[in-house]
């Protein structure tokens, strides 16, 4: 767990928590480490965030309750733009702007971003720049998208965290099930034509 994590997540109360369950000195050992880290996208970052397609993004709004949306398109829609800095084409979509309204009033955001399969989970926190107009969206706009953007988030890194796998289910997308299965529909053809040719009377 980096620093720039801690720093975020570790508050005055939960600090207090940690110290009335035993947790605090393990915990507080990484507010104390010298070299800040945690918050620039690296090489294993950068790889997970481009073979994406979704993730669950989570915004407050103006009178304090949270809103949690899953965010989905073509692999790779979520872009590294450098280090510091993510950024998606946002589309146009139900109309209720409910992410987008509290994005205005606070433009803080946490993401999780999920590989089932592998059981890994990447944590991103940051603070979103919004940028109108679908110009704003050159270079953002996935291929295969069937919906117009209508502008870009951005997304400066604050922090990220990769959580243990423990307790994450392992589910497969129907595209990630596909290699699985294709070998056991060609084995199902094979005895699906040895059944008809011993019904037939033919040799095996």
């Amino acid at each position: 767990m980096p620093r720039a994590f801690a720093e975020i997540a570790f508050t005055p109360a939960v600090r207090a928590h940690q110290e009335r369950m035993g947790s605090a000195r393990s915990y507080g050992r990484l507010l104390d480490i010298p070299e800040r880290s945690g918050d620039r996208i690296g090489v294993a970052e950068a790889a997970f965030i481009a073979d994406r397609d979704g993730f669950y993004q989570a915004t407050v709004s103006e009178t304090g309750w949270p809103y949690v949306q899953f965010r989905g398109g073509p692999r790779g829609f979520l872009k590294v733009l450098d280090d510091k800095t993510i950024a998606y084409a946002d589309f146009s979509g139900n109309k209720q702007y409910v992410s987008l309204g509290n994005l205005t009033e606070n433009a803080r955001i946490s993401m999780i971003l999920m590989d089932y399969p592998n059981q890994r989970r990447l944590k991103i926190w940051g603070t979103v720049e919004v940028v109108e107009g679908a110009e704003a969206t050159d270079g953002l706009f996935p291929s295969g998208a069937d919906a117009n953007p209508e502008r870009a988030i951005l997304i400066r890194v604050e922090a990220f965290d990769w959580n243990c796998p423990r307790h994450i289910p392992e589910r497969l997308t129907l595209e990630e099930l596909e290699p699985h299965l294709a070998p056991l529909r060609t084995q199902l053809a094979d005895l699906k034509a040895e059944n008809a040719r011993l019904k037939a009377g033919q040799p095996a």
